[in-house]
């Protein structure tokens, strides 16, 4: 194999292959990245078995071929060369030599033959919906996906195709992130997915604002193709629980809060509390919030807000990482907190179709 290459764009392939790479893996081959050349173009492919991500480039291809080379450190081979212009050659025996200016050096690599296959692809269902709705949805909502290992169906993203709306959902059982759009299916093809939140991770980096993303779905996988990139993941088997069930039907009360200001303000007063005192107070009374903490070995902290506010004073506690969360991940200048007692969920809200369910913790 032989070809020449722009510094630039390869670096700009290999970091969109490279973020699933292990650092650590039982299989030599999995730290390396798969380079293909032919016909004008340089496909670069990694895998860990559960996600796969490809991406091709238009490269000057001398000799068609095929290896595998050390993703991480191929990587910062070309971040680091002196000039423009790359020269790879690859020897039967899999030694990489990469010429860049006065540079050069010889890399080893190994065999194709011992890279996994791309999984191989039955579609049953496809949707197409906008990049940038797709993306600002995963980062809604993943946050709230648990870590928790025991109880695996929980550590993704719900993707529900129903009623010509795709719901992304994410709960750990102490909080619910959801977030409903609009998109075009036929009736046939509703389908509940659950996709690992690594790959919703790799979806976060790589899509772009604008352009469309084609899905498909299968039993066992799901795929998203857009502009020049293919990622392949195997989903997470199981049912998803009746996340409607979590939440609350009708709240009784309904308080609208400037949101950089809650956040910057629950920030603060977090400042006082360790991981064994971790839930702030907040008492609510007309037009004006107040965020309480106190830790016995720390010290206290209080702070005051406007809201906007007329009904009865409400004094709850919730976990202050928890309610901090979508603040982070929101835009919308204005956001709503609606509650019913300090023993109830309470639920965020904006002006678009988002809700986030955080439970109250019991506070003496």
């Amino acid at each position: 194999m032989k070809f020449s290459i722009e510094k630039e764009q390869i670096l700009e392939a290999l970091q969109k292959v490279q973020s699933i790479v292990g650092q650590r893996t039982t299989l030599p081959i999995l730290s390396n990245v798969l380079l293909e050349a032919s016909n004008g173009q340089l496909t670069l492919t990694t895998t860990d078995m559960e996600v796969s991500v490809r991406t091709g480039i238009e490269a000057d291809i001398d000799e068609d071929g095929a290896t595998t080379l050390p993703a991480r450190r191929f990587f910062s081979i070309c971040r680091d060369l002196p000039s423009h212009q790359v020269d790879i050659g690859v020897s039967n025996d899999d030694v990489c030599t990469i010429i860049s200016g006065s540079y050069s050096c010889k890399l080893e690599g190994l065999s194709k033959d011992d890279f996994p296959p791309m999984p191989t692809f039955e579609e049953s269902c496809t949707y197409k919906i906008n990049q940038g709705v797709l993306k600002d949805s995963f980062q809604k909502t993943s946050y709230a996906a648990s870590a928790d290992e025991s109880r695996a169906i929980l550590n993704g993203s719900l993707m529900s195709f129903r009623d010509n709306k795709l719901t992304t959902v994410c709960t750990d059982g102490r909080r619910l992130a959801l977030v409903e759009q609009e998109i075009d299916m036929p009736d046939e093809a509703e389908v509940d997915i659950v996709v690992p939140t690594k790959t919703v991770n790799e979806l976060i980096k790589t899509l772009d604002i604008d352009g469309e993303v084609s899905i498909k779905t299968s039993a066992t996988q799901v795929a998203f193709e857009f502009a020049n990139i293919f990622i392949i993941s195997k989903l997470i088997d199981g049912t998803y629980p009746n996340y409607r069930q979590v939440i609350p039907s009708q709240c009784e009360e309904r308080i609208a809060i400037d949101r950089e200001m809650l956040q910057s303000a629950v920030r603060r007063v977090s400042l006082m509390l360790d991981d064994q005192a971790a839930s702030v107070k907040i008492k609510i009374m007309e037009n004006r919030m107040e965020l309480l903490t106190s830790s016995p070995e720390i010290g206290e902290s209080r702070e005051s807000l406007p809201v906007k506010y007329s009904g009865k004073d409400i004094t709850i506690a919730f976990n202050p990482a928890f309610l901090m969360a979508p603040l982070k991940h929101l835009d919308s200048d204005e956001i709503f907190l609606e509650l019913s007692d300090e023993l109830s969920p309470g639920v965020i809200k904006t002006n678009v179709p988002f809700l986030y369910v955080i439970m109250p913790i019991r506070v003496t």
